[in-house]
């Protein structure tokens, strides 16, 4: 079993930034990728952002430029940092590890961005 562990969220002012952190334990042997989904109110789960294994990175249209999924040395910890806010980025942000066969979730975090 993997248990994730996500933190960072809160309340920012549009144009400001916030770092997200997600902290994998248990039986970590092989992590293929590691994700960040977010899901705003009344609107289906969507793709933030990707990293794999070999540190390929992919973002979703709406963030591209903005946010940079990065991860510790030892490859346990995902980052997201987010600068540039805008109140349509306010959802529930979930980390997602792909490790051997499964996929595991982060239990959310929320981010709202408002002035």
């Amino acid at each position: 079993q993997v248990q994730l562990v996500e933190s960072g969220g809160g309340l920012v002012q549009p144009g400001g930034s916030l770092r997200l952190s997600c902290a994998a334990s248990g039986s970590i042997s092989s992590i293929y990728a590691m994700y960040w989904y977010r899901q705003a109110p009344g609107k289906q789960r969507e793709l933030v952002a990707s990293m794999s294994s070999s540190g390929n990175t992919n973002y979703g249209d709406s963030v591209k430029g903005r946010f940079t999924i990065s991860r510790d040395n030892a490859g346990n910890t995902v980052y997201l940092q987010m600068n540039s806010l805008k109140p349509e980025d306010t959802a529930v942000y979930y980390c997602n590890f792909w490790v051997g066969p499964e996929f595991y979730w982060g239990q959310g975090i929320q981010v709202t961005v408002s002035s």
